[in-house]
């Protein structure tokens, strides 16, 4: 194909011994075009052409009118000690949100239903960003209660790892809500450099699933895997989700939002997720 398009560049051009010669511009066009590779000639026809950022988009995403900062805890348990280990949570981590020296609040504690099992997933929010997160670590590790409580759950962790996440600016702040609920958490681990076009699609279809209350939370991730959004949705069970989900699909737009979404992900994982016992979300 790119020799073709050559030939059609050097119609009418006077050849001679010394090659073709017209003006400087064609030339120079000639000799640009014949430096590349047939593949990556055509590839650059479809390279897309992305505006310059002027700022990060944890600014552009997040919200402005508070400074939260959100931390998502996944520990897998070892299977004989999940019993256990729900108990030890119970007991120490609703204190911790109750008291007031601590800037931070306990948002929700489930156990994984379905997905990867013996699985535990806290989230946290911390009022005041990181200079919060560092007060509390820096307190925690100065708490006896806190540290023998770590000590013991580190017998019964299989592993564990965390995020620091904001929240996106057009969802709800997660807040207490009554039960029995089932909730879900949606993972997408978006290609590097698509998170502004998520959010820009999200912003708008957010408004096709708050017909029934479930959009709990929005996040995108800052230190831990990149690139990486959790969307948490409460259903009062599972035939309420799929009458819920359902539902968006007859509103004008969601199939857009769909279309045009799904080129963004590399990899997404869906959770259904119990409250474990004194989770505010129930």
């Amino acid at each position: 194909m790119a020799a073709r398009v050559l030939q059609r560049v050097g119609k009418g051009l006077k050849q001679t011994t010394n090659g073709l010669h017209t003006n400087g511009q064609v030339t120079v066009l000639v000799r640009s075009l014949s430096g590349f590779g047939e593949d990556s000639w055509i590839k650059s026809l479809f390279v897309r052409k992305v505006d310059p950022r002027k700022d990060a988009h944890s600014h552009l995403l997040a919200k402005k009118e508070d400074n939260n900062l959100y931390k998502i805890q996944f520990h897998n348990v070892k299977p004989e000690c999940l019993d256990d280990y729900n108990e030890l949570c119970a007991e120490i981590l609703p204190a911790f949100h109750a008291d007031p020296e601590y800037p931070c609040e306990l948002v929700g504690t489930w156990n994984t239903w379905y997905g990867e099992q013996d699985q535990a997933v806290h989230l946290w929010r911390y009022r005041g960003g990181y200079p919060a997160l560092t007060e509390v670590m820096s307190k925690l590790r100065q708490n006896k209660e806190f540290t023998d409580y770590r000590k013991e759950r580190g017998k019964m962790l299989l592993s564990r790892r965390n995020q620091l996440l904001l929240e996106f600016s057009f969802w709800n702040e997660p807040v207490p809500r009554p039960g029995p609920n089932i909730y879900e958490l949606r993972s997408y681990q978006l290609r590097p450099g698509t998170m502004i076009e998520w959010g820009n699609y999200w912003a708008r279809a957010i408004e096709f699933r708050q017909q029934n209350q479930e959009a709990v939370g929005g996040f995108f991730s800052q230190i831990g895997r990149l690139y990486t959004v959790h969307h948490l949705w409460a259903y009062k069970d599972f035939q309420s989700r799929e009458n819920t989900r359902n539902l968006a699909w007859q509103h004008d737009g969601w199939d857009e939002v769909v279309y045009y979404t799904v080129p963004l992900i590399q990899n997404m994982e869906s959770r259904i997720m119990i409250p474990m016992k004194n989770s505010p979300l129930k």
